[in-house]
């Protein structure tokens, strides 16, 4: 046999044993704090039609998808982002639904990108979608929802970041600024490259004060009253109205109770490019990305024929995991499974005594001595 078939292609791998039970009790957690929310759960399929995730929906960038053909020639791939998926299955299943729809899923999404950071390329996902609300209530709800999921899993050192995509594409509509450099710009900032903002600027010709207050937005950050200088920042109606609009939202998480865990961040720029208002990202000690992901996307579902805003979040178990893990955070499993052994002679009576084990919900294995099982056990 290869050696080869012994081994997980990169970027993959096997998880059992107690990792995989702190998984599962992870994800119970979760589920259990989105579903005291009254979100229902909802399953979309593994692969599907490369169009729901392509350029103009504005997901991740064909490169990175795994692609493949049916049968008949069609462009399939693995889903990269749920987001997309519940967008198309509430246009699709609740189109003439005009009450909040609040759907939560989980399953695995693949994304074919680099593994030189140690990356995995199939990761666990878990999160939430409230449909037809465009309030900033619904905004505290996600958030909220959010901060208390995180809660119940047992993290208490974590930040939850939030901007407003509406501040950014304001500034850059009062620069004059084409899309393709509002994007090249969006990745530049996002990415930390200021150097590089200021340069692509200064080729575009895009003079004071605009290209100032563009660069500022990466310095924009921090708790509420620390962004009071934004209303001089930005000038135009776009912007502002993205302000207050967050200004709402913090009164609103501080009826929640959850104020001490957010701050705010005018820089923060998703790399997809439909979120429409609020955007935000979790982060906590030992792991270097966000293990929360969300925001607004009032357009999305226009893509697939249904007219609504949305809003919701993404939480990234594996990466959840590995914070419990790093801040050393106990996850209850369940026991052990009990191993009774028995011999040709006394199989029946180690039967009667497993089945009374397994009626009373005690997880049992009967085993055989002929096939290895100690007797004293």
């Amino acid at each position: 046999m290869s050696q080869k078939l012994l081994h997980t292609p990169e970027g993959v791998r096997d998880i059992y044993g107690k990792e995989y039970a702190r998984k599962l009790s992870v994800e119970n957690s979760l589920k259990e704090s989105i579903r005291l929310y009254g979100y229902e759960d909802i399953q979309t399929p593994t692969f599907e039609f490369f169009d729901v995730f392509s350029k103009e929906i504005g997901t991740t960038p064909s490169k990175e998808l795994y692609k493949f053909f049916d049968k008949e020639g069609n462009t399939l791939v693995l889903r990269p982002d749920f987001t997309p998926s519940i967008a198309r299955c509430a246009a699709k299943y609740f189109c003439e639904e005009r009450v909040p729809l609040r759907f939560s899923y989980s399953g695995n999404t693949f994304t074919n990108a680099s593994s030189l950071q140690g990356k995995l390329k199939e990761v666990t996902q878990m999160g939430a979608e409230l449909i037809n609300d465009p309030s900033v209530e619904a905004d505290a709800e996600i958030i909220s929802l959010v901060v208390h999921a995180l809660l119940n899993t047992g993290l208490k050192r974590f930040q939850v970041a939030i901007g407003n995509a509406e501040y950014f594409r304001g500034l850059c509509e009062e620069a004059g600024l084409d899309e393709e450099t509002e994007l090249e710009l969006r990745a530049l900032i996002s990415g930390k490259n200021y150097f590089a903002a200021q340069e692509l600027l200064q080729e575009r010709n895009v003079v004071e004060p605009y290209r100032s207050r563009l660069l500022k937005v990466a310095d924009l950050f921090g708790d509420m009253s620390s962004l009071s200088d934004t209303h001089i920042t930005a000038c135009n109606p776009r912007s502002l109205s993205a302000i207050r609009r967050l200004e709402e939202l913090y009164s609103l998480l501080k009826l929640y109770g959850v104020a001490q865990y957010v701050s705010f961040d005018l820089g923060m720029l998703s790399k997809y490019r439909y979120y429409t208002g609020m955007i935000f990202k979790a982060y906590t000690y030992g792991v270097g990305e966000a293990i929360v992901k969300g925001g607004r996307y009032d357009r999305l579902l226009q893509q697939f024929g249904k007219d609504a805003p949305a809003v919701g979040f993404v939480m990234v178990v594996d990466s959840i995991l590995e914070a419990l893990s790093g801040q050393k955070i106990n996850v209850e499993i369940p026991e052990p499974i009990r191993k009774i052994t028995c011999r040709r002679e006394n199989y029946a009576e180690k039967l009667a005594e497993v089945q009374k084990l397994r009626s009373r919900g005690i997880p049992v294995a009967l085993i055989s001595e002929e096939f290895g099982g100690s007797s004293n056990e």
